[in-house]
């Protein structure tokens, strides 16, 4: 991923691809991007198998996109946007209120203590952050794939950064 805001291209051309292939190379990936938005497990594991499901049943023409990764990281965040505004609805109904390195142990605390202060973010923050600096989205296609507009993306972005500067006490996003 390039500073610049240009993602990787596809390792593999999705023309003639097999669903199992494209399963098999983007499951691990987009369950932990989802992750790291939801800060859950479960959550995650749900929201990747819907965003799949709902793939395979269009695989016929979503393999001929130009950009099939894409389609699913946009799928997959709309599955967790349909779950929260369900969640939310459910509660308002049941309550009647609105919710508004080398080293293996340093690498794993340092997932730890990164996966800890994306909890602290905003869920439109973790979106934001995953996509652009995880995925290498620009702001006008992580915009595209959250439905709000570029200057949020870039906004919210900073603010996110920021956030996570003051928790981790540094910068987080240095390459």
């Amino acid at each position: 991923m390039s500073r610049t805001g240009t993602r990787p291209p596809i390792s593999i051309e999705a023309e003639g691809v097999e669903f199992d292939d494209f399963f098999e190379r983007e499951r691990d990936p987009l369950f932990r991007r989802m992750w790291l938005v939801t800060g859950d497990r479960a959550e995650a594991d749900d929201v990747a198998q819907e965003a799949f499901i709902r793939l395979l049943a269009r695989w016929d023409r979503i393999r001929r996109l130009e950009d099939p990764q894409g389609y699913l990281y946009r799928t997959a965040f709309n599955v967790l946007r349909s779950r929260v505004r369900r969640a939310k609805l459910a509660v308002r109904k049941a309550v009647g209120s609105t919710v508004g390195g080398g080293d293996e142990f340093e690498a794993a605390e340092a997932r730890h203590v990164v996966a800890r202060a994306m909890r602290g973010l905003t869920e439109r923050q973790r979106s934001v952050l995953v996509l652009v600096e995880l995925l290498g989205y620009s702001a006008n296609d992580a915009a595209a794939v959250l439905g709000i507009r570029p200057s949020t993306v870039r906004s919210t972005a900073t603010q996110a950064r920021a956030a996570m500067r003051t928790t981790l006490g540094g910068e987080p996003w240095e390459r």
